[in-house]
């Protein structure tokens, strides 16, 4: 192989001319201190067979030497690029760099000449013819086979253990949470003591608490002060929780007032006393004696009895209210039950049909949940039977059923299911006299009439040829369109359709499938019953 050095980037003719005698002369001087050499292992290969190209440079160890990238080796491709192999000689290195090519269209190519950097110094190779021969394949030892019909598999079986493994935790925690629930709800309940009982039961926790002891008045007085007016609110007025200290103490002067409660001037000044150190306190961070803290706590509870004495019995007619009322909660309270109950089992069953849906498919689950009749023909066993004169052989899902033609007697017509059914099919045969001949175009746009006649609106028709597996040809013709259900009036999901017609001297055949939904079940009932397709042919075949 030869290199050469690229002095093209020169401009000056002189100035290329005295370089190339002077690295001539370096070179001379250095016995040739770059050396370049490519090669390939064979010049002949078979499609997709690898040829490995080899860059062998030996150059000084200061040098640096840069290799082809992968795009330089059209037509031929890369298969990989091999890792440089380097070894040592005194002063200089030699460096092996190899490419594994191919081609996959046979004929002779050229592997064009390729550029190695030497430290700014461009060196080439030759140009490489290569040939590329194609495949030789024997039939006579090697027989050429049909595409095999796609065969059905059963659907696997639903992984009880997986399922479980997601559901089965998923359930306890939504278990776990409704009892809790439910038990927060009953000790609410019980809780819910009678206002006096409550406010009673209150104080003496207020007690026994330590927040006198620890300093904590704050904590305290804010306890205290929401005893009394939980109690008024129960009890008085049902907007002393939600008052002002002012408007709590306005509220029962007015009450009194009006003549509704007997508050004593004396019980409504003591609590708005109360409440003023209370709101000292909590807000003016201001320190109370706990002796004055004990003697507003023992104030509080005198407040509390006399409320409750000045408090008028409810009225019979009140008491049949509340009875009612408390009927009426009960009754809310037991539908809440039904409700949170029967939204814990909606829950659980759209958990269960999501992870289904992940698992094994969202077009399975609706198959499980809506039925696919589809589907149950697509993996029920099939029939094959003899229809018509000339015959038709094809497979279906169940037998045809015969129907008789009101206009055309000398027609043998098969039919199952029907055109608003998810599937139909329809074979027709007709046997002509010696003087008739069966013309393939005039048959189809006679079919494609009839097919319109049944209820096809809006058809696209689209038209090529058909062969059989045994080579016989006939016509095809196939697209969608709407039925029509009731006069102006069609159904929204368009219908799919394929018609098939052969002609012979003597006779013609016609297989119609007609489907709803573009489903993988519809497309493998359809394609079935023409793959199965057999035709009795009488006298010669043709058009």
């Amino acid at each position: 192989m030869i290199y050469k050095i690229d002095y093209s980037s020169f401009k000056n003719h002189t100035v290329r001319v005295l370089l190339c005698i002077l690295t001539s002369f370096l070179f001379i001087n250095s016995g040739l201190a770059q050396t370049v050499e490519s090669s390939i292992d064979r010049n002949e290969i078979k499609i997709g067979e690898e040829i490995i190209y080899t860059f062998e440079v030996e150059t000084d160890t200061s040098n640096f030497v840069l290799f082809p990238d992968n795009q330089v080796f059209l037509p031929l491709e890369i298969i990989e690029s091999y890792k440089t192999d380097t070894t040592y000689l005194d002063s200089k290195y030699r460096l092996i760099k190899k490419y594994g090519l191919t081609q996959f269209d046979s004929g002779s190519f050229v592997i064009p000449e390729q550029r190695i950097v030497i430290d700014n110094h461009s060196f080439f190779t030759d140009s490489i013819p290569v040939v590329v021969h194609n495949v030789a394949v024997d039939t006579l030892k090697q027989p050429m086979f049909d595409i095999k019909p796609a065969v059905p598999v059963k659907s696997p079986g639903i992984n009880l253990k997986k399922i479980l493994w997601w559901i089965g935790p998923l359930a306890v925690i939504v278990l776990i949470l409704f009892f809790m629930l439910r038990r927060k709800q009953k000790e609410k309940a019980q809780k819910l003591l009678p206002p006096y009982e409550e406010a009673i039961e209150a104080l003496k926790k207020l007690d026994h608490s330590e927040l006198l002891s620890q300093n904590k008045n704050k904590e305290y007085y804010s306890n205290l002060t929401e005893i009394v007016k939980r109690y008024l609110d129960r009890e008085v007025d049902d907007t002393a929780l939600e008052s002002t200290s002012d408007e709590l103490i306005q509220r029962l002067l007015m009450h009194k007032q009006a003549g509704n409660f007997d508050f004593s001037q004396e019980t409504i000044l003591k609590l708005d006393q109360i409440f003023k150190r209370g709101d000292l306190v909590q807000f003016a961070r201001m320190n109370q004696e706990s002796s004055q803290a004990r003697l507003d706590r023992k104030a509080i509870e005198e407040i509390i009895n006399e409320t409750k004495e000045i408090i008028p019995e409810p009225e019979e007619d009140t008491l049949k209210l509340n009875q009612e009322y408390l009927e009426k909660l009960e009754r809310k309270k037991r539908q809440k039950k039904w409700i949170y109950g029967i939204s814990s089992v909606i829950g659980m069953l759209l958990l269960v049909a999501v992870l289904y849906g992940t698992m094994r498919g969202f077009d399975d689950l609706k198959t499980l949940i809506f039925g696919n009749p589809m589907k149950e023909y697509a993996l029920q066993s099939w029939v094959k039977s003899e229809f018509g004169n000339p015959a038709v052989i094809v497979e279906t899902p169940d037998v045809l059923t015969r129907v008789e033609s009101e206009e055309n007697t000398d027609l043998d017509i098969f039919v199952f299911g029907s055109m608003k059914a998810p599937l139909y099919i329809e074979i027709t045969t007709a046997k002509l006299n010696q003087s008739e001949s069966a013309e393939l175009d005039q048959a189809l746009e006679f079919a494609l009439t009839q097919l319109e006649i049944k209820g096809a609106k809006n058809m696209i028709v689209k038209r090529d040829g058909f062969e059989t597996d045994k080579g016989i040809t006939g016509v095809r013709a196939f697209g969608e369109f709407n039925y029509m259900i009731k006069p102006n009036r069609v159904l929204k999901e368009s219908s799919h359709y394929e018609l098939v017609l052969f002609a012979q001297q003597n006779g013609w055949q016609k297989v119609l499938v007609v489907y709803r939904g573009d489903s993988e079940y519809a497309e493998e009932i359809k394609n079935r019953i023409f793959q199965s397709l057999e035709l009795e042919i009488i006298q010669s075949y043709g058009r």
